[in-house]
């Protein structure tokens, strides 16, 4: 590749990012000649009219200005367009880096052309790029929302509630079984929010607005630290602007 891309470059679970051009193009724009022309480079979408790829390195190029960034970081410095492409690249490169062997034989496996898959010679098996659906509710008891801590938050932040689906089990299922696991209450009209890839690392959370119908707060052992009822003017810490259920729980109040 001898034209100009814009390229999303990561070494040990960091992105190279041009820190100067905070808000803009952040991800290095360059031939792929300027970066050793590395095989392995993957496609992940287009941004200001150029593609766009990826790649995990051994080690990072030195680029004047440019620094390893958590993923993370992006929302904040770019935007929602930039961390969003930036998820994208991250969850492929780690679908490509799981998958090197077929899960049935074991022999390596290879790219399709023209398909997100990888394809094991030998048996024919496909991989494609994983994702794992979670639902996410936040409950409400006229002004009041149901707020829970899980033990792996930030100190201090309260969130909606939220857990993967099981196989078999429908978007619905998964919200009422949740919310009764991990609090001990029962929820109605159930209404969807909307939907945000989440990189963390490959889920794919879809959230939902529910009514209490009943029940006791009973934070589960384990999985929940402290849940109550907050009213708009009480609120405790809140998740980061870049995830859904700050987007959820903001929707909440401005309703």
């Amino acid at each position: 590749m001898t034209t100009d891309a814009y390229w999303i470059l990561r070494f040990e679970h960091r992105l190279l990012v041009c820190t100067a051009h905070a808000g803009e193009a952040i991800f290095p724009r360059a031939p792929a000649n300027a970066f050793g022309t590395p095989e392995n480079a993957l496609y992940v979408g287009e941004y200001l009219g150029l593609p766009c790829h990826a790649v995990d390195l051994a080690e990072f190029p030195q680029i004047a200005g440019a620094e390893p960034t958590p993923l993370r970081a992006i929302f904040t410095l770019a935007g929602p367009e930039l961390f969003a492409l930036a998820g994208r690249a991250t969850q492929l490169l780690d679908w490509r880096a799981n998958h090197r062997y077929c899960g049935r034989c074991g022999t390596p496996t290879e790219i399709m052309a023209g398909e997100p898959a990888m394809r094991c010679p030998a048996c024919g098996l496909l991989a494609y790029p994983r994702l794992s659906p979670a639902v996410m509710v936040l409950v409400r008891d006229g002004e009041k929302l149901l707020l829970a801590r899980s033990p792996h938050f930030k100190p201090g932040v309260y969130s909606a509630l939220a857990g993967f689906v099981e196989a078999g089990e429908t978007l619905e299922q998964c919200a009422v079984r949740e919310v009764r696991e991990e609090v001990g209450i029962e929820i109605a009209n159930l209404r969807y929010f909307s939907s945000q890839p989440w990189p963390f690392p490959n889920s794919l959370m879809i959230a939902f607005f529910a009514d209490y119908a009943g029940g006791a707060i009973t934070p589960q052992p384990g999985e929940i630290e402290d849940a109550g009822w907050y009213l708009p003017g009480e609120l405790p810490l809140l998740p980061d602007p870049v995830s859904i259920a700050r987007r959820l729980i903001d929707a909440a109040l401005a309703a």
